[in-house]
């Protein structure tokens, strides 16, 4: 069954209390990105998990392979439950990001995140992606990038809902599909390109729905939650 991930992207860690007591036992699942940790830091991550809720730290890292190892193995000690790294830094990088965060956990006792990677941007449409120079189609892009990725030994993806069905047929049940740019009928599109419904997404194979303004910002976001929770039974 598919699962919803709350987007906290808020600076404030009052604002975040205030949606986690909210939502309370409605959700469990919570998307800490670069706006709320790099203003808050780990207080955000440590607030969550003593609410005992689970956490994707979605910082994106992408550097050469030394440096992104090295970050993620200081991430690591925050106890969340997925992490992530661009798919774009190359298999090189992404396969010994992801021994070297394996290593550590089993050398410190502690619980190995999932590691996923970023394909590409739901945000990027098809004009933007053209610039970019690409010698793919998106979806082929995106495809090879998910190869490339399981390849490498990570657990699975973020890309937009038009490719999930894709990447399961090819890359199988077991491997995620963590899937942002999900707009229920009531929401604004806002800055994101490749979106779906909730009940597009699971057609389609998402194994997460991250869903953050649409809720966040939402007039009555109890009713708002109902609604795609709602949308999400099929």
């Amino acid at each position: 069954m598919s699962e919803l991930i709350v987007a906290l992207d808020m600076q404030n860690l009052d604002d975040v209390k205030n949606i986690v007591k909210e939502f309370d036992k409605k959700v469990d699942f919570y998307k800490v990105g670069m706006e709320l940790f790099y203003s808050e830091g780990k207080r955000a991550i440590e607030y969550l998990k003593n609410e005992n809720k689970k956490v994707f730290l979605d910082l994106k890292l992408h550097d050469i392979p030394n440096t992104v190892s090295k970050g993620l193995i200081s991430l690591a000690n925050l106890n969340v439950d997925i992490l992530n790294v661009h798919a774009s830094g190359g298999f090189s990088m992404m396969k010994f990001a992801n021994e070297s965060l394996k290593e550590f956990c089993y050398k410190k006792n502690l619980i190995t995140p999932k590691l996923i990677a970023v394909t590409i941007l739901t945000s990027i449409g098809d004009e933007d992606y053209e610039k970019i120079g690409y010698k793919y189609d998106v979806k082929n892009q995106v495809l090879n990038l998910a190869k490339l990725t399981k390849k490498a030994g990570l657990d699975g993806v973020v890309a937009s809902v038009l490719e999930a069905n894709l990447i399961k047929q090819n890359l199988g049940e077991n491997f995620l599909i963590i899937t942002p740019g999900i707009r229920p009928n009531f929401a604004n599109i806002n800055d994101q390109n490749r979106i779906a419904s909730p009940s597009e997404a699971i057609k389609n194979g998402s194994t997460h729905l991250v869903i953050g303004r649409a809720l966040t910002l939402a007039n009555d976001r109890l009713k708002a939650l109902e609604e795609i929770l709602k949308e999400m039974e099929i």
